[in-house]
């Protein structure tokens, strides 16, 4: 829960110290872009609870000598990084603006609650069944995660000469060729890198935009890693299994069945989601030859025609009738006009890893795109998205979030790679490493790798007026995994009517389907 305050006064524990003038550390400091309320100047100065951790009751955790216990550790130590580097950061200060009481009181009100999201992250690290990182564990890998946070802090509250130390020592000790951890860290040093590039400085607000979105990278190491990605991770075949699994259902007693796909898979070269649909359906012995219908939606529209032709003649060969087409248009200007929709054809909308792109500050792109959705009525809504929370209103909740989630995702590479495996690189560093630095670095419009929680997405679409279809497949997800011939360590639940894939209990993507 958030501090409470007031006639002035903001409880936390029973320390408590007064503030006055300009007797506030730049680490203390949120620096989130909110203007400040102006009061009097004579305002007297009320006292202002510490956010030490001399606090009294916490939860308590088990044990372990991990990365996990090391970030716990930060976390509950988070309110004390006040004093990191107090002395120059004070001065720094004095030559602001005078800052009033209840600059203050904003302040540690939205320090305390930073402190809370990032003491979330960690409780779920250590909490995790098994982190993977002995060979990072000791003084050397703990070391790295205490480096790792301190720079994201010193970045947060716009401390370029301490961040730019951190950042010295953490491209050292953060390989790109080392340990999972080493390597998932050298990806958030880049972010951190870049967002430290972007600040203004102190008493500006925001940051400046940056001249590049990742969204727009064409390059061929990029598509070459998203290649690999869907080859060696079982992530997107995940979700190309249950939604052909469904549009296969929604095929029973129909001959016509037309697909709108929102991106395409990113664009994933030869369109292979639909390749096995369309092996799917020239299998169904006995039956007529169904007619298929792909609408594209994006604005790759080279390569979505591309894949389009490739796929009609890989259809023509097993006897399958497809009609393929595309429409030029990001999610947030299309309107219900842009689907030709036919008579007698049942209309399925198919969703991989592409909605969370459209989720913005102010949720009216996203409210927007779902409520043309529902106005097509599709009999089927597929959707596919990573299952974690990299939304969040703090950067430092998302940095450790964000932290949690990769790592397990390199984890699990580190399992299925040698050490020295350059397609493990690649992936790594021209797809995993891009969507780390998109949530790190970007805010406002360029922040487009905004994943949220599977509950998340479920209140989203309630509330568009979509009701949830349970996917009743779990025997058949864990067959298809197993015959995927991947390495241990990977798990298929089924949580509140969804499917979510996991390494060792950590969710990374949930796949749901949805009715109007």
């Amino acid at each position: 829960m958030a501090p409470s305050f007031s006639d002035g006064t903001l409880y936390n524990n029973e320390a408590s110290v007064n503030v006055s003038g300009l007797e506030l550390s730049l680490s203390a400091m949120a620096c989130y872009p909110f203007p400040y309320l102006p009061i009097s100047e004579n305002s007297n100065s009320r006292w202002l609870s510490t956010l030490s951790d001399e606090t009294g009751s916490r939860k308590k955790f088990k044990r372990m000598t991990s990365i996990g216990e090391s970030l716990l550790s930060f976390g509950n130590d988070y309110r004390s990084l006040s004093n990191i580097s107090r002395n120059s950061s004070t001065n720094s200060l004095n030559s602001l603006p005078k800052l009033q009481f209840r600059d203050h009181i904003w302040t540690y009100t939205q320090r305390y609650l930073a402190a809370e999201a990032v003491e979330e992250a960690a409780a779920a690290i250590v909490e995790s069944e098994d982190q993977n990182v002995k060979e990072d564990g000791g003084g050397d890998g703990m070391r790295l995660v205490q480096l790792l946070i301190s720079c994201a802090e010193a970045v947060a509250c716009r401390d370029k000469s301490r961040a730019s130390v951190l950042l010295s020592e953490l491209r050292a000790n953060a390989l790109v060729f080392g340990s999972s951890f080493q390597r998932v860290a050298s990806c958030f040093v880049q972010g951190l890198t870049d967002r430290l590039a972007l600040v203004q400085p102190l008493g500006t607000v925001g940051l400046t935009t940056p001249t590049m979105n990742i969204m727009d990278i064409a390059s061929e190491k990029k598509e070459e890693a998203l290649k690999l990605v869907y080859e060696i991770c079982p992530h997107i075949q995940f979700g190309h299994f249950v939604a052909n699994s469904s549009i296969l259902e929604a095929f029973e007693g129909e001959n016509s069945v037309h697909v709108v796909d929102l991106g395409m898979t990113l664009g994933l070269p030869h369109g292979q989601q639909w390749r096995r649909l369309i092996e799917s359906l020239a299998d169904r012995s006995g039956k007529t030859p169904p007619r298929l219908r792909i609408t594209a939606v994006g604005l790759c529209v080279d390569r979505f025609n591309i894949i389009g032709h490739e796929l009609e003649h890989y259809a023509r060969t097993l006897g399958i009738k497809l009609e393929f087409s595309v429409v030029e248009s990001s999610l947030e200007s299309l309107t219900p006009k842009h689907i030709k929709i036919q008579d007698n054809e049942v209309l399925v909308v198919n969703s991989i890893l592409q909605l969370h792109c459209v989720v913005k500050e102010s949720r009216g792109a996203l409210n927007s795109v779902l409520q043309i959705m529902h106005e097509l009525s599709p009999k089927v809504f597929i959707l596919v998205e990573q299952d974690s929370s990299h939304n969040g209103p703090f950067f430092l909740g998302r940095f450790m979030e964000a932290l949690h989630y990769y790592s397990a995702i390199f984890d699990s590479l580190d399992a299925m790679l040698p050490k020295y495996d350059t397609k493990r690189a690649k992936m790594e560093q021209f797809y995993f490493a891009e969507e780390i630095k998109n949530i790190v670095s970007c805010e406002g419009p360029a922040r487009m790798e905004r994943h949220e929680r599977a509950d998340q997405w479920r209140r989203r679409m309630s509330r568009a007026g979509f009701q949830p279809v349970p996917i009743k497949m779990m025997a058949q997800a864990k067959q298809w995994l197993a015959k995927l011939d991947v390495c241990e360590g990977y798990t298929i639940v089924e949580e509140k009517g969804c499917l979510v894939l996991g390494w060792k209990s950590r969710p990374i993507v949930a796949a749901s389907c949805w009715k109007c």
